[in-house]
């Protein structure tokens, strides 16, 4: 696949004027809703499946698939992200208003570091074929993991990533607002929002640990891995404002997420010596496990009202006040809130 260099600065450069459109769009901190979700959700999967068409026009119906493969994988996966990402959220009482900010610098951040995993990924396999053997091995074992593990679910309070945020980073009792950081008597200290970040971020490295992987079972091409990635990770904000309070209703679905990983590890597994699956072969199994997984999860749960995940019974933060906003003191040098405005609409 040969793909032209300003092809690769094209598709960079969309992805960033989305983001910046995204960001202008939600500059002010409110509750996102289920119909805006819905519509932002809409938006991205168009986005997201139209690059694929573009794809399957320019290099054919092969790439197109291969795409398409790792387009739905990276999707699919990304509930589950979803889901720990309500959990996070809802351990620490983070209000709604707040959420979109901390998931649009995680997800910021998501493709940094998938962009170099997947560099890395690539340079590994291009000098050493026979890893594609540790990453089929590692794939069919996740995903016997996953099957074993299926209704465990994770707990901040255990978290290392926590407990090392905790012991070494100072830490305010309070939101202020949407900042991450604030000085207060010359001190710079951390908001819990800088905490749930910092979680949010570590959780998608090991949630991309097992997708990456799963990637390059369907595609050999860094072009594919990294836009797949890249339009299936765009969406996740939406994506989480949309199926957040569902979390209950998809029972089944990390029974199809850990049955597709193995798939894919078979298939890599297969294609290093022995047989090449067919990519629409692959791709129509994908969506059939994962279309059985949640049509049966809705059918099981059909009639089940949304409803958001359980907090503590106490907030274990609370909300700056007024005062409180009145000594801070400016974090990187610049002049303090303007008087008149909202302080907790501040970044």
């Amino acid at each position: 696949m040969n793909v032209p260099l300003w092809l690769w600065f094209a598709v960079i450069g969309l992805i960033l004027l989305m983001l910046t459109f995204d960001l202008v769009a939600h500059r002010r901190a409110h509750v996102i809703s289920v119909r805006e979700a819905a519509i932002w959700s809409a938006v991205w999967v168009l986005m997201g499946v139209a690059f694929g068409g573009v794809v399957w026009l320019g290099y054919g119906a092969e790439f197109g698939q291969q795409y398409f493969a790792g387009y739905v994988i990276e999707k699919s996966l990304a509930v589950d992200n979803v889901f720990v990402w309500a959990i996070i959220f809802a351990f620490f009482g983070v209000p709604r208003e707040f959420q979109h900010r901390v998931l649009f610098l995680g997800v910021l951040g998501a493709l940094v570091f998938r962009g170099i995993f997947i560099a890395a990924g690539s340079a590994i396999i291009a000098s050493a074929e026979w890893v594609l053997y540790l990453f089929a091995a590692f794939l069919i074992f996740t995903g016997y993991k996953m099957l074993k593990q299926r209704n465990e679910h994770i707990d901040p309070e255990k978290s290392r990533t926590l407990k090392l945020f905790r012991r070494y980073v100072p830490m305010t009792d309070a939101f202020y607002g949407q900042r991450l950081l604030i000085r207060k008597k010359g001190v710079l200290l951390a908001t819990p929002l800088l905490a749930v970040l910092v979680m949010v971020e570590v959780t998608d490295i090991v949630f991309a640990v097992d997708s990456i992987p799963a990637i390059f079972a369907v595609t050999d091409e860094v072009f594919l891995v990294f836009t797949a990635n890249a339009f299936a990770i765009l969406g996740l904000r939406a994506m989480y404002f949309l199926l957040a309070d569902l979390i209950h209703r998809f029972i089944y679905l990390k029974v199809g997420l850990s049955l597709v990983l193995v798939w894919v590890g078979i298939k890599m597994l297969l294609k290093v010596d022995v047989f090449y699956i067919p990519t629409a072969i692959s791709l129509g199994v994908i969506i059939t496990i994962l279309a059985i997984s949640i049509g049966a999860s809705l059918l099981a749960t059909r009639g089940e009202e949304r409803r958001a995940l359980p907090g503590p019974l106490t907030s274990p933060f609370r909300r700056a006040t007024p005062e409180e906003f009145e000594d801070l003191q400016p974090v990187w040098g610049r002049k303090g809130v303007a008087a008149g405005t909202d302080p907790r609409n501040d970044t």
